[in-house]
């Protein structure tokens, strides 16, 4: 397999940053999992370990602190592109996010942001339309119950990799 790069590019700070620290544990056509440290140092979180939905538009993410104790389930609502180099990708964030914490409490962040970043066109309406319909499967996959389908691929990788 051909080492893929990844990118993560935002649009609220406007950046495009290769994610060459991050470690691709598994991939195939519908979904990568990468290791991962914080890219800038906080006292909160330390890394974690992230599925990339690639079909559905969403990245779900297992976040540890430094003392490797999970401290919630992060849920970016995303956009794959292909990346400046032929094995690369771009994930772009598309603003919303989803916490889910271990009590079960839930919160939905940043909606105020992506309007922000529409009405400034930062992103497109396309990108809108498509950001909001993300939002709304990932709700349901949570409120149906079934949100541990999108959390078996990551804990089973940390069972593999003794993470």
């Amino acid at each position: 397999m051909n080492k893929l790069n990844l990118y993560r590019r935002r649009f609220i700070p406007d950046e495009l940053v290769h994610l060459k620290d991050d470690v691709i544990l598994s991939r195939d056509d519908k979904l990568i999992i990468t290791k991962w440290k914080t890219l800038h140092p906080r006292k909160d979180i330390a890394g974690g370990i992230s599925a990339y939905y690639l079909d559905m538009g969403l990245k779900v993410s297992r976040v540890y602190d430094k003392d490797h104790r999970h401290v919630y389930w992060y849920c970016d609502i995303v956009q794959v592109k292909e990346g400046p180099d032929p094995d690369s990708l771009i994930i772009e964030d598309l603003l919303i996010d989803v916490i889910l914490h271990p009590d079960g409490t839930m919160r939905i962040m940043d909606l105020a942001e992506l309007a922000d970043a529409l009405e400034l066109k930062l992103i497109t309406e396309a990108d809108t339309r498509l950001a909001l319909r993300s939002l709304d499967t990932l709700l349901s996959i949570i409120y149906r119950n079934e949100f541990h389908t999108l959390t078996e691929p990551v804990c089973r990788a940390e069972d593999r990799y003794n993470i």
